[in-house]
């Protein structure tokens, strides 16, 4: 894991996935949720790196 401020972090917290078939699903944690200002429809990208990183954003409409 690169290193990351404790001065940066705005939320940390731990999902659990839930996988049915061929379906992955997680909660959103609720901090997550609203400092990205998240609502009905919208779009998150999830971008893996090779280091095991995944950097989560809100797609821009």
């Amino acid at each position: 894991m690169p290193e990351i401020e404790i001065d940066d972090v705005v939320c940390m917290e731990e999902t659990h996935i839930t996988v049915r078939g061929y379906r992955r699903r997680t909660t959103i944690p609720s901090c997550v949720f609203k400092f990205l200002e998240l609502g009905d429809r919208d779009v998150l990208r999830w971008v893996a790196i090779k280091d095991g990183t995944v950097y989560i954003t809100k797609v821009k409409k």
